[in-house]
């Protein structure tokens, strides 16, 4: 399966037309398949609030007992640099 991309205007009309060298490339009368990408329109506000929800439930899932994971690679790397004495 081959795939052409390229930039098109959609016509007051609400038509695309494709161009002619693409036009000739295309096996006529095939189906074949199409898929449009349209840029959706930045809504910063909604974006805004997404960003807000998923902080919230984020930190909602934080635990008090989850402090533990926060200092416990201070520990390992501390012992790791701790001189090893061997019992005789």
């Amino acid at each position: 399966m081959k795939a052409y991309e390229f930039p098109i205007r959609v016509s007051a009309e609400g038509t695309l037309e494709l161009p002619s060298l693409l036009s000739e490339l295309l096996p006529h009368g095939e189906v074949v398949r199409v898929i449009l990408l349209v840029r959706e329109p930045e809504d910063s506000y909604e974006q805004k609030q997404w960003a807000f929800l998923t902080a919230k439930e984020f930190f909602a899932g934080y635990a008090e007992s989850d402090s533990l994971y926060d200092t416990a690679e201070e520990i390992i790397s501390s012992e790791a640099l701790a001189p090893q004495t061997r019992a005789a």
